[in-house]
């Protein structure tokens, strides 16, 4: 009896697992994104896996490692929040300032050399990515004059990412 039990309950471990997954489809017929929620005690996690990923890239296009910095990481802090508050993925702050102006701001007194910036749904790999493949946002990161790194993020309670990324000398 109990081998018959052990069978079936097998047999329909087996069917459930080749059973279909579904995915949510948009209005357009296209898969919904899933959400990438973070979580406070993954900050370092994310930043260091960026920073790590930013570095491999940067040796491969032959420049040199970039560290992170605790002035750029909280202009791109401020950034990313103040970009979710304008529902608008852009450069310049709900004050009209620039991204040189948000890094003057925290105190930083090296030279901004580039900021990319990002609203989206995706990991933090998957935002990096998509700005490797795009020629002025890959600028910034391979920037052979960059020495450091901001990074950063805003999440929406609907998981909406905003992300921002700057580069310094």
């Amino acid at each position: 009896m109990m081998r018959i039990a052990a069978l079936l309950l097998t047999l329909a471990l087996g069917v459930t697992a080749c059973a279909p997954t579904t995915q949510t489809l948009g209005p357009d017929g296209k898969p919904l994104p899933k959400v990438y929620r973070i979580g406070a005690a993954d900050k370092a996690r994310v930043q260091y896996r960026m920073l790590d990923s930013v570095n491999a890239l940067r040796r491969a296009a032959g420049a040199p490692e970039v560290e992170l910095d605790a002035q750029l990481t909280a202009a791109a802090t401020t950034h990313s929040r103040d970009m979710s508050v304008q529902n608008r993925p852009w450069h310049f702050g709900s004050d009209g300032s620039s991204p040189i102006d948000r890094v003057r701001r925290v105190g930083y007194t090296g030279t901004m050399l580039g900021e990319n910036i990002s609203e989206t749904y995706e990991t933090e790999l998957e935002t990096l990515a998509a700005w490797m493949e795009q020629p002025t946002t890959r600028r910034v990161i391979v920037e052979p004059k960059a020495r450091k790194m901001g990074f950063s993020w805003h999440q929406e309670e609907n998981g909406k990412i905003w992300w921002t990324l700057i580069m310094g000398s």
